[in-house]
């Protein structure tokens, strides 16, 4: 494979994976917002109220973003992030699920995923 294919692919692997991220990020962040309004009575007063347990998750969607600009300090943060958010929801309480791990190692993956294609773009380009 010629070197301007292999760019071109791990470019595509890259947007690929933000675009999971981005589209991930914001129906987590929809659900979470959502999910828990209608404790607080539900409407628009229960979602306003309900809001704090949303903030990991606009954390998140807002990592993605950083990341479409730069690619390397993004993926770096989606990938602590998403560390810190395993740890917090699956290791911290009494509670594991399975399922929320699994949510959870998928944003490390992506966030190492865009990290380490952006070295490799940025190593090749010194080449």
């Amino acid at each position: 494979m010629e070197q301007s294919q292999q760019i071109r692919t791990v470019r595509i692997i890259q947007k690929t994976a933000l675009i999971i991220l981005f589209v991930f990020s914001l129906l987590i962040f929809i659900f979470a917002l959502l999910s828990g309004s209608e404790s607080f009575g539900g409407g628009v007063s229960g979602i306003i109220k309900n809001s704090p347990n949303s903030l990991p998750w606009l954390v998140l969607l807002a990592l993605v973003i950083i990341a479409w600009r730069n690619p390397l300090f993004g993926g770096i943060l989606i990938t602590i992030a998403g560390a810190i958010l395993t740890y917090y929801f699956n290791f911290s309480g009494d509670n594991f699920f399975l399922l929320t791990f699994i949510i959870c190692m998928l944003i490390v993956f992506l966030g190492l995923l865009v990290w380490m294609t952006e070295s490799y773009l940025r190593a090749l380009r010194k080449a």
